[in-house]
Order: structure tokens, then sequence, then C-alpha cells
């Protein structure tokens, strides 16, 4: 019998639309919410039955370290470019890949209609070395696991 591990969370890649991005040190995808709706007819028994309602997509969150170079700023023009009040123009589809230890594509999430909400970086400071992490955050109208 073969045995099958579970995927493990630190190996995979971002694809987002048109934009081409360094690698990411966290991707965290929010969860998916189907709201309870309370409902009873009159003459119904005495206790409320539970429909379906809206269906809420949490937002997306990405890290990365900042860098220079071809395609540096891409997440802060992405951002830019909503802000200027272009978000029609500006939604993107966001696939994350997860891949097995190997680097074999195995599981995939898609992120319709994205587009930044929030983009900020960490502070500065002339005492420490960190990384620079820029932080991206996503709104959307969908999240789907595909395979």
């Amino acid at each position: 019998m073969d045995r099958i591990d579970p995927l493990r969370g630190f190996r995979f890649r971002l694809e987002i639309e048109n934009l081409t991005v360094a690698g990411f040190s966290d991707v965290a995808v929010a969860e998916t919410v189907i709201a309870p709706v309370d409902y009873r007819d009159g003459n119904d028994p005495p206790h409320m039955r539970k429909l379906t309602g809206l269906t809420t997509y949490g937002n997306v969150t990405l890290k990365t370290g900042m860098t220079v170079g071809a395609g540096a700023l891409a997440l802060f023009q992405w951002h830019h470019e909503v802000s200027a009040g272009n978000v029609k123009t500006q939604r993107k589809r966001v696939t994350v890949i997860v891949q097995d230890e190997a680097g074999a594509d195995q599981a995939r999430f898609v992120i319709d209609q994205a587009w930044p909400t929030k983009y900020h970086h960490t502070d500065l400071n002339a005492k420490g070395n960190d990384v620079i992490i820029e932080t991206l955050e996503l709104v959307n109208e969908g999240i789907e696991r595909v395979s």
C-alpha cells in the first residue's frame, strides 16, 4: 500500500496575473464562511431551521522581502493603481501552488477578482539587521481549491 503524506506548508509559489514578483515568505489565505440564516415558518415545530446565507471570503495576506531591480515595485504599483481609483482594471487572479518536497505541483488555490486593500512594510530600525518585509493584503470575490 502506498503511503500518502500530507503536504507541508513551506514549499509554494504564487502566480499573480500579469505580475512577476519574487518569492513570498508567507501567504495567509483567510477562511471562507457561509453565514447561517435562522428561519421559521409559522406552522414549523418550535425550533429554527438553518438556511444558507451569503458566502464571504476573507482577505489574503502576502509577505515578501523587499528587493530592488526588475519587478521590485510591482506590488506597490498594483496598490497605487487601486488607490488612484483604477480598481476595475486592477482586479487579478492570484493562484497559490503548493508543492511537495520534491518540488512537484500538488495543490492549487485560485483567488478570484483580487485587488490590494492594504500595503505596508516593516519599520526601519538603525539598531537592527532585519530584512524589510512588504505586506500586501488582498480582498477577493472567491477562493477555490482546484486541485
